[in-house]
């Protein structure tokens, strides 16, 4: 249970961190996608216990980070400008902002665009989470959630941690690439294997 000792054993808790880190590989999201997109994630394993430990220690990362347990304001919080509880009526993207109204005067400054557009299960965070907040039309009109402090600092984490998400999808990679890349980094040599 739990995790290894870090030097001879491996742990339920380090596996799940390992393959974390493996699927969050742009690189692998690439290669596998065609299985991944029919549910079938491909499991590859490593007897390099270096490799293993790098890729698991980001996968750890990164679920702290999606878990929202792990806030790093290594970058920039976007800014929010506009009035105090401005409604959600209408979300876009422009320059480096999500306007959150009409008329452009409420938003969040500093929300770069490769940000904006990432996509997690399908949606694009940056979007969803607003557009869930939004004022809707038609039959069942509602208008839209005024945003208040805390969601405003939510809305701010969930920047800065796909920030940070990026930048360790990068180190997964890399990571591989110091250890021989693709397929190489995940075959067995006879080394790794005494």
């Amino acid at each position: 249970t739990g995790r290894g000792d870090g030097r001879e054993t491996t742990g339920p808790r380090d596996i799940l961190n390992w393959l974390y880190g493996l699927f969050c590989s742009p690189e692998y999201r690439r290669r596998y996608r065609t299985t991944l997109a029919q549910g079938f994630p491909v499991v590859l394993l490593t007897s390099n216990l270096e490799f293993f430990r790098a890729v698991a220690k980001l996968g750890e990362e990164l679920i702290a980070l999606h878990l929202m347990e792990l806030f790093r304001s290594r970058h920039l919080v976007p800014r929010f400008v506009g009035h105090e509880n401005a409604e959600v009526e209408r979300v876009s993207w422009r320059d480096g902002v999500v306007w959150i109204d009409r008329a452009q005067t409420a938003g969040f400054h500093g929300v770069p665009e490769d940000v904006w557009k990432t996509y997690i299960g399908g949606y694009q965070v940056c979007a969803k989470w607003l557009k869930d907040r939004q004022a809707k039309g038609g039959k069942n009109p509602r208008p839209g959630r005024r945003l208040t402090a805390d969601d405003i600092a939510h809305y701010q984490k969930i920047v800065v941690a796909l920030v940070e998400t990026i930048q360790l999808m990068k180190e997964v990679d890399g990571v591989i690439d110091r250890h021989g890349g693709w397929p190489d980094a995940f075959l067995s040599t006879d080394a790794d294997s005494r």
